[in-house]
């Protein structure tokens, strides 16, 4: 659905050298971050967006969404692709509402990403889960970094991590796997309660055996 761009082109093909599916995601980054140079890629995407006609705007509008804290904005997204790119626009930190970003987070994809402009604080964390709920009961820091642009990084679906604070006018650009989990787990500091996050899409069945 999306129109060609030449950058996110030549970037799909690398990922598809590089055989996503089948190698480890740090190989995955260093494809990503030999690739990327913030400010052309900044250039390319102003240019693509101010490009798109009408029917390619609404598809981009249509597969993005809203958080909590930042805007996900889904700028590629090929069926026969193994991944997907993004560009995360952070919202001003006084209209940041709890429970996003700033939780403590797993995903249910591997990603890496670039910062394109401002920077974040980034926290990864250990944790702990009930064995009966498989909630997150306790988290503990293990790292802690001030990032800026230019820099990049990889998490899988396993590891857990927290931004709880950004620059105004922060803007990172993703590369997503697809899914390789169910869902994903969240634990909120200010309460200290563990959430699961299922997909709509995948609850249709559970739904129609509900009605």
């Amino acid at each position: 659905m999306t129109s060609p761009v030449p950058a996110l082109s030549q970037l799909a093909q690398r990922m598809r050298e590089i055989d996503v599916p089948e190698r480890p995601w740090s190989a995955v980054h260093r494809g990503v971050s030999d690739w990327v140079d913030g400010a052309v890629l900044r250039a390319v995407l102003r240019r693509h967006l101010a490009d798109l006609d009408p029917r390619h705007t609404e598809a981009l509008v249509a597969r993005s969404r809203e958080t909590t804290t930042h805007f996900a904005w889904c700028l590629r997204d090929h069926v026969d692709e193994p991944f997907t790119f993004w560009l995360h626009e952070y919202k001003p930190r006084h209209e940041w509402r709890p429970g996003y970003a700033d939780s403590v987070h797993n995903h249910r994809y591997h990603f890496c990403t670039v910062i394109l402009r401002g920077g974040y604080r980034h926290e990864r964390y250990a944790t702990t889960t009930d064995p009966d709920s498989g909630l997150i009961t306790g988290v503990r820091l293990t790292r802690r970094t001030e990032c800026l642009a230019g820099d990049s990084g990889f998490l899988t679906a396993h590891d857990f991590h927290r931004i709880p604070c950004a620059q105004d006018g922060t803007m990172t650009f993703l590369v997503k796997s697809r899914p390789v989990r169910r869902w994903s787990l969240s634990w909120d500091p200010s309460t200290g309660i563990g959430h699961r996050h299922v997909p709509v899409e995948s609850r249709l069945g559970e739904l129609t055996s509900r009605l």
